[in-house]
């Protein structure tokens, strides 16, 4: 896990690039956006650092603004996956980077439920029943009920989006290029889809310009 001065430097980092990004006409991701953690009860909230304090190289590398437009943000169409069930019940969660032409592609809300669907602040608070994987916000988190095997193909078919070697989303990869995956920081040599979804991962996906993965994720308490 990463420290949370690490994680806090890393928020302001990547909120202040996300502004500057913003001046050329892309948006300013949020805190609960992908790559930046909202801070829980033991953890204050992240400070911009100053001006005049120079930002780490490596650290700059990390920060990509999110893409616009329904290629960059598809919603949730692909079926359930697993039985889906009236209570969303024990979780263990896995956090999904996906990242396209350079920018943030987004995991919508929804993945994985069924309406009736009730929201606040973006996150869904109840829906009319819950699969074996679902999405309740777009922070990338990913839950998956205890117990069950699931996979980031069965993700990806859930979300109604198409991944493959060659294939994420609606981005193709260049010619002689493959979908590069990374789990915890290390390259998967697999088949993009057979990455399993086991707790506490940190899973990022790139077609495109290479981005630095992350390592590890800051979950939420109790995930």
């Amino acid at each position: 896990m990463i420290k949370p001065v690490t994680r806090m430097v890393r928020t302001g980092i990547l909120l202040i690039a996300a502004a500057l990004l913003a001046a050329c006409g892309t948006a300013q991701p949020s805190a609960s956006q992908p790559g930046l953690s909202q801070p829980g009860p033991s953890q204050s909230s992240p400070s911009r650092p100053s001006p005049s304090q120079p930002i780490p190289s490596a650290l700059l590398s990390e920060a990509r603004p999110i893409g616009t437009g329904p290629r960059f943000q598809p919603p949730a169409t692909g079926p359930v996956s697993g039985r889906c069930e009236a209570s969303l019940g024990a979780r263990n969660a896995v956090h999904v980077e996906v990242f396209a032409a350079n920018r943030v592609l987004l995991l919508p809300a929804g993945i994985g439920t069924r309406p009736p669907q009730a929201m606040l602040s973006g996150r869904i608070t109840t829906a009319g029943c819950y699969g074996a994987l679902v999405t309740l916000d777009t922070t990338g988190v990913v839950l998956v009920r205890s117990g069950s095997r699931q996979s980031l193909g069965e993700l990806f078919q859930s979300w109604g989006e198409p991944l493959s070697p060659e294939r994420l989303a609606s981005f193709g990869a260049a010619a002689g290029s493959r979908v590069a995956v990374f789990v915890d920081g290390q390259r998967w040599h697999g088949t993009p889809g057979a990455v399993p979804l086991t707790p506490h991962a940190e899973i990022v996906l790139e077609v495109g310009p290479h981005v630095p993965p992350h390592a590890s994720y800051t979950f939420p308490p109790g995930s």
